[in-house]
């Protein structure tokens, strides 16, 4: 079968499509022919060797799969060959086949295509634990989003409107603006590309402030990071929420004091963590999640495809953050 793998630490270019062996699955354990692998941050990072975990190489980048179940291990219950699942699997995803935990996966809903289903868990999983166990969202809030086009910024927007939040989208561009709007954003912000002075942030605060109302943003979803978090925080609401969930334009070296002037709360989003740490309560989540997009509520946005030989490309449009909602490798 193919693989596409990390062999040395490096960027997307560094990845080689590779001829291995299947594996098999073992005790609890099921064989899964993938169909569809999303592109997410993590994956960026892991193959550079900037992520918190560092597989042992060679292996294939990929956290985000779904597929059809190929071959069963000893004592797996409730699944049989042939079943349509998804999975969170942290890294193995570019491969034709890959073996997976049975806990960790899910059946695919009736309805929903391999690569939507591929796209569910990890954005829509981080950002349901972010705003209801982070953030404590409730009907009425305001919800500011940094970076509300990509997949999990769009998560972001159709989960607050969801909840009964007003949302605000922080966007780069005003393509992107319009990707927010449909998603259902109240309200559209482009901050600039560029490297910011100290007028541009100001000013960049005073749009975020006026987007968000006189009484501000009572959560902050800051899924960018970098120069765009403090013009955020200064718009936050009295004992709002800064939730942090990515920098990939940089970890924010943020003003404390203002934490005192609001009075609000930086609380990290961990996902990962908290899926092995709470595992009920994380499934739970996933059940709310397929009733939402049973309900219409959520329907992830996969704006790009790529076969399995340019997974590498997908990687680097996530990563020169030009990608719009999510990328996905598939294998047919």
């Amino acid at each position: 079968m193919k693989a596409l793998r990390t062999h040395d630490v490096g960027g997307p270019e560094t990845l080689t499509l590779d001829e291995i062996e299947v594996p098999s699955p073992g005790k609890g354990e099921v064989l899964v022919d993938v169909k569809a692998c999303a592109i997410n941050y993590p994956d960026t990072l892991m193959i550079r060797d900037l992520y918190q975990f560092k597989p042992e190489r060679p292996y294939s980048p990929g956290g985000e799969i779904a597929g059809v179940i190929e071959a069963v291990g000893e004592s797996v219950e409730g699944y049989s060959v042939g079943d349509k699942v998804m999975a969170g699997i942290g890294n193995g995803g570019l491969a034709e086949k890959v073996v997976v935990p049975a806990g960790r996966m899910f059946p695919i809903p009736d309805g929903v295509a391999f690569d939507k289903a591929a796209s569910l868990l990890m954005t829509y999983g981080t950002t349901i634990h972010g705003l209801k166990d982070r953030g404590h969202i409730k009907e009425g809030d305001t919800v500011l989003v940094l970076g509300a086009a990509g997949g999990v910024g769009l998560s972001a927007v159709e989960l607050a409107k969801a909840f009964g939040a007003r949302v605000v989208a922080a966007v780069s561009s005003e393509e992107k603006g319009e990707v927010a709007k449909r998603a259902g954003a109240d309200e559209v912000v482009i901050y600039p590309k560029t490297e910011m002075d100290k007028d541009a942030s100001k000013a960049l605060a005073n749009a975020f402030k006026a987007a968000c109302g006189p009484e501000g943003a009572n959560i902050v979803y800051d899924i960018v990071g970098g120069q765009y978090s403090e013009p955020a925080l200064r718009s936050i609401a009295w004992e709002g929420k800064f939730l942090v969930v990515g920098f990939p334009a940089g970890i924010a070296k943020m003003p404390l004091n203002l934490t005192l002037l609001k009075s609000c709360d930086i609380a990290g989003v961990f996902w990962g963590a908290f899926t092995a740490r709470e595992p009920v309560k994380f499934r739970q989540q996933v059940e709310e999640l397929f009733q939402m997009m049973k309900d219409g509520k959520i329907d992830p946005l996969v704006s790009e495809t790529f076969p399995l030989e340019r997974g590498g490309d997908a990687i680097a449009k996530l990563e020169n953050r030009q990608a719009v909602g999510k990328l996905v490798v598939t294998m047919d």
